[in-house]
């Protein structure tokens, strides 16, 4: 049996528009355009020999999380898997179609 330990991590850049220094009594405004680009990596890792899986993938959402959990299931095709996950929305679907060899487990809020 593997015991695993999910979540996801969000990472990107906003700008903005901000005021840049210049020799007094200039103070001039470097415009931009508000971007928001982001790109989210799933990870699951088992704390009893360290191996850790990951995906990096568009969006955190129920259709990513069961690409994730698929590709889990085919890297340990000979093993049961137990994978711990918080209470996300994206985690609790009813329409995930599990790997025969993976289970969730949810923690408690």
């Amino acid at each position: 049996m593997r015991l695993m330990f999910q979540d996801e991590a969000r990472f990107g850049r906003i700008s903005d528009t901000r005021y840049c220094w210049a020799r007094r009594p200039m103070r001039p405004m470097v415009k931009a355009m508000l971007t928001y680009q982001y790109t989210y990596a799933y990870g699951a890792v088992t704390p009893l020999d360290g191996k850790f899986d990951s995906l990096v993938l568009p969006l955190v959402n129920t259709e990513c999380m069961q690409l994730f959990i698929t590709e889990i299931g085919k890297r340990y095709p000979e093993e049961n898997i137990v994978m711990v996950v918080d209470g996300a929305g994206w985690h609790k679907s009813k329409t995930f179609a599990l790997p025969e060899n993976l289970r969730l487990h949810f923690l408690p809020p």
